[in-house]
C-alpha cells in the first residue's frame, strides 16, 4: 500500500469531495440483504463495556500494577504520553488550550467531578473546565442497574483520558437520558446543532443491522453536519473481535459496530500497548486480544455501507466500508489507570480500564492539541490519515502494527460457545488496527501540511 504515488493536494481533495457527495447522494447506506425484520424498534439500546479491574491504592503516583512483576500491568498518564510521544507536543506548549472535545455518553456517573479532581491530584495534573451538558434531563442513577454503572465507569474513562491527552481542553460532556438508540441521537444532534466542539467522541457502539434505519439516517445526517462544520468525529471500534451480538442479544455473529462503521467517523481500533510501566518508554505493540476475557479489538467490513473514496484502491476491501482507521492502546494488561467512585469497590477507587473505549477519547485529546497547534479546526479526518498513510513518511507517523489477529470465541446466551474467524494484523493499514497508533508528535504537523495541501 506503501508503494501507490500521489499529488497529497490532489488526493486530500478529491477524497473529501467525493466522500461528501457520495453521503449526499445517499451512496454509502447499501442495504446488503439485510430484512427489515433483522432490526428492531427505534428504542433500542446501544452499550457501552469498559473492562476493569481493581487497581488498589497508589503510592504517591506508583501503583502495584506498574511494578514489572505484577501479573496485570498499567499504565499512569505519564507513560502513556511517552510511549505515543505526546509528551513532547506538550512540552512545546501545545495543551488544547482554547480547544473543547465534545464527550457523548449515556445515563450519568454522579461522582464524576470529584473523580476528575482526584485522578488529577494523584498524576499532578490541572483540573480542565469540565461542563456537564443534560439536553434531556438526567436519569436518577440506580446503582443496581449495571447498565447505568457501566455508563458511569464509561465515563470516568473518558473524560479522565481525553483530559490527560489535553489537558487544557475544554470537556463538553453531554449526557443521554438512557442509552437507546434515538435517545443517544437526539444528544449527537444537540451537540452538533449548538456547534459545541472541535471534536466528538463516541466509546459505544452496536452491531450496525440493528440500529433502526430511521435513527440511522439521523445520525448520519447529523455527522454530516459536524464534517461541514470542522468537527472531527471519533468511535470506538468494539471489543468482540469481528463480532456482535444479534439485536436480540442471544448470539454472536460477524458484524461491525456502529457508530464507528460510518464513513464520516474515524473509527478507533484496539492494541496491547508493550511500554516500561515507570517511563513509558516504547517497546511494541500487537493486535489487543484477550481470550481469557473473551475481548478483542473489533474490526472488519460492513455489509450496509458501501466502500468510501478514501479506501479506494486498497488491496483487500470490497465493495463495503472497512474499519479500523486507526488503533490505541486497549488491552485490560496493559490498560490505563482512573478513578471510579460508582464501582464495586466504592468512592475514590482506581481502577485498570481496557478496551476501544479508551481510545476514542484519547485520539479526541489529539485533535484537539492539532487545533490548538494551527488555530483552526481539523475537521474530516479520514482522507488526511490515508493520505499519511500512503506517503513515504507512514512510517514516522504510525506504530505500525503486525502482528496479531480479532479472531474471538464468544458465549451465546444459551450457553454455547461460537468462534469468529478475524482478520490479521499485516503491514500498512489491516482491518483490527487500521494504520496503527500515533507518533503524536510526528503525526501533528504531517496532518496539518496535509491538510493545507
Amino acid at each position: 500500500m506503501r508503494g501507490y504515488i500521489f499529488s497529497r493536494r490532489f488526493l486530500v481533495l478529491a477524497l473529501t469531495c467525493s466522500a461528501l457527495l457520495a453521503t449526499l447522494a445517499g451512496v454509502l447506506y447499501v442495504r446488503s440483504g439485510i430484512s427489515q425484520a433483522a432490526y428492531t424498534a427505534a428504542n433500542h439500546s446501544v452499550s457501552a463495556h469498559p473492562h476493569y479491574s481493581y487497581a488498589g491504592l497508589p503510592d504517591g503516583q506508583h501503583f502495584q500494577c506498574q511494578s514489572p512483576t505484577a501479573l496485570v500491568h498499567c499504565y499512569g498518564p505519564a507513560q502513556i504520553r511517552n510511549a505515543y510521544s505526546i509528551q513532547p507536543v506538550l512540552d512545546s506548549g501545545i495543551n488544547g488550550q482554547g480547544s473543547t472535545i465534545v464527550i457523548l455518553d449515556a445515563f450519568q456517573a454522579p461522582h464524576i467531578e470529584e473523580d476528575l479532581k482526584r485522578f488529577d491530584r494523584t498524576f499532578g495534573l490541572s483540573n480542565p473546565k469540565l461542563n456537564i451538558l443534560t439536553p434531556d434531563g438526567l436519569t436518577p442513577f440506580d446503582p443496581t442497574d449495571p447498565r447505568q454503572v457501566n455508563w458511569s465507569a464509561e465515563i470516568s474513562l473518558d473524560v479522565e483520558w481525553a483530559h490527560v491527552v489535553a489537558p487544557a481542553a475544554t470537556i463538553d460532556l453531554v449526557l443521554a437520558k438512557s442509552d437507546q438508540d434515538a435517545d443517544l441521537g437526539r444528544v449527537l444532534h444537540y451537540a452538533v446543532t449548538k456547534n459545541l466542539g472541535d471534536v466528538i467522541s463516541m466509546s459505544f457502539g452496536e452491531n450496525e443491522a440493528c440500529l433502526d434505519p430511521a435513527v440511522g439516517k439521523q445520525w448520519h445526517q447529523d455527522f454530516l453536519r459536524a464534517t461541514r462544520a470542522g468537527m472531527t468525529l471519533f468511535s470506538s471500534s468494539g471489543d468482540t473481535g469481528d463480532a456482535q451480538s444479534t439485536c436480540d442479544n442471544s448470539a454472536n455473529v460477524k458484524a461491525v459496530s456502529q457508530p464507528a462503521v460510518d464513513s464520516l467517523v474515524t473509527a478507533v481500533g484496539g492494541t496491547q500497548l508493550v511500554a516500561d510501566t515507570a517511563t513509558g518508554s516504547y517497546t511494541h505493540e500487537t493486535t489487543w486480544n484477550e481470550p481469557a476475557f473473551q475481548l478483542a479489538t473489533g474490526g472488519g467490513f460492513s455489509t450496509m455501507i458501501g466502500k468510501p473514496a478514501f479506501q479506494y484502491h486498497m488491496p483487500g476491501i470490497g465493495a463495503y466500508r472497512a474499519v479500523s482507521d486507526v488503533a490505541y492502546d486497549a488491552a485490560i494488561d496493559g490498560g490505563v489507570l482512573a478513578v471510579w467512585s460508582d464501582g464495586p469497590r466504592g468512592p475514590r477507587s482506581f481502577y485498570i480500564f481496557g478496551g476501544t473505549s479508551a481510545g476514542s477519547p484519547q485520539w479526541a485529546g489529539i485533535v484537539a492539541l492539532a487545533v490548538q497547534l494551527d488555530h483552526h479546526r481539523l475537521g474530516f479526518l479520514n482522507p488526511l490519515l490515508y493520505a499519511i498513510g500512503h506517503s513515504p513518511k507512514y512510517g514516522q507517523a504510525f506504530n505500525d502494527i503486525t502482528s496479531g489477529n480479532n479472531t474471538i470465541t464468544l458465549s451465546n446466551s444459551d450457553g454455547s460457545s461460537v468462534t469468529i474467524p478475524g482478520y490479521d494484523a499485516k503491514v500498512g493499514w489491516d482491518p483490527v488496527t487500521g494504520w496503527g497508533s500515533p507518533r503524536v508528535s510526528k503525526l501533528l504537523p504531517m496532518l496539518l501540511a496535509t491538510q493545507k495541501k
